[in-house]
């Protein structure tokens, strides 16, 4: 079996590798930013825990240079795989440089470094990034666009202040860039190969020990609004992601791409999508599915949220991701009913 480092392992994806790595058997050093985190993790785990095939170790912050020295230094001997999931997602944020920027930036680099120096065995290095390092906002509307594998955002460092989502999908394209000159730079010696994972918005059941409904992830909060009445008289914009994919099948991707596939994958971004969605679609879902919050959800009525029309909306392929990985992806349905039941175990546990 493999020994694996999965860097942020509370986090909403992480926490969905870290099941699938364990169920498979391999070994794994996680990292967290808090006692507590490690503590929830280990209780979850307790045999992987007692025999030692589950190490959690403790970064607090990896916006500090070197953030990962230490744990890579002690835990290095034999280690073949890095995954390196750590960096923030959230629009709760008032210095994006400190808050959304540094974290993901110097958290990448910082992860690469240390691999370069301490773990000459590691032999393949995931990096998530998103469609955020993919689309370019100017052409959300226009329907001559495809995003694929091969589209960059041209966002820069100077757009940060424009808005939240504008700077979330900064920290992430500059992280991604930062990860391919890392390894493409002859003076670094990376002696790894590099892929990433750039997910859309990505829906799906929460890891019950990790979550609760205040702190949920950045991308569930819209079904949690729904169940909880916020919908109820309208329904919001769906935004400008208008494609998802399912935690579950991101998770699947990583373990894929990191432990199972070879040089097929190697230097490649994979675009992770099952699918478009809007707003509206979810209400649908959820008034059929959960006649039980019939009276938080808005009814059929209920305007807003819808998908816009093609000839408003850009096009996206990621044919080639599907073939590499062979992931037959789940659908917005089966995500959404999974999601839902997890936050209601959430929500009934924390009664």
């Amino acid at each position: 079996m493999t020994k694996a480092l999965l860097t942020g392992g509370s986090g909403f994806i992480a926490a969905h590798i870290l099941d699938q790595l364990l169920t498979k058997s391999h070994t794994v050093i996680t990292t967290v930013r808090s006692t507590s985190k490690a503590d929830k993790i280990l209780q979850a785990y307790p045999s992987q825990s007692a025999n030692g095939s589950l190490i959690v170790a403790i970064v607090p912050d990896i916006a500090q240079p070197g953030a990962f020295d230490n744990v890579v230094q002690e835990h290095g001997k034999d280690l073949e795989v890095v995954l390196h999931t750590a960096s923030p997602f959230h629009f709760k944020f008032s210095d994006p440089k400190t808050e959304l920027i540094d974290p993901a930036l110097i958290g990448t680099t910082s992860i690469l470094q240390a691999i370069t120096k301490h773990a000459p065995t590691v032999k393949r290095v995931v990096v998530t990034s998103s469609f955020a390092a993919i689309i370019n906002e100017a052409h959300v509307s226009d329907p001559t666009t495809t995003f694929t594998e091969k589209s960059w955002n041209p966002v820069t460092i100077n757009d940060i202040h424009r808005n939240p989502a504008t700077a979330y999908r900064a920290s992430k394209t500059l992280a991604e860039k930062a990860a391919w000159d890392f390894v493409s730079h002859p003076a670094n010696n990376a002696k790894f190969d590099l892929v990433t994972v750039n997910p859309p918005m990505v829906f799906g059941p929460v890891v019950h020990h990790l979550a609760t409904l205040e702190a949920i992830n950045t991308s569930n909060e819209r079904i949690v609004d729904a169940i909880k009445g916020k919908w109820k008289s309208e329904i919001p914009s769906t935004g400008q992601a208008l494609i998802w994919v399912d935690v579950r099948d991101v998770a699947r991707a990583h373990v894929k791409a990191g432990l199972e596939l070879g040089g097929e994958v190697s230097g490649k971004r994979l675009f992770t999508v099952s699918g478009w969605f809007s707003n509206s679609e979810i209400a649908e879902v959820l008034r059929k599915n959960f006649p039980e919050n019939k009276g938080e959800l808005p009814g059929e009525g209920v305007k807003g949220g819808e998908l816009p029309e093609e000839d408003k909306r850009f096009g996206y392929d990621n044919s080639e991701t599907t073939r590499l990985l062979g992931i037959e992806w789940i659908g917005l349905e089966k995500s959404l009913i999974d999601t839902v039941r997890s936050l209601k175990k959430v929500e009934g546990s924390a009664a």
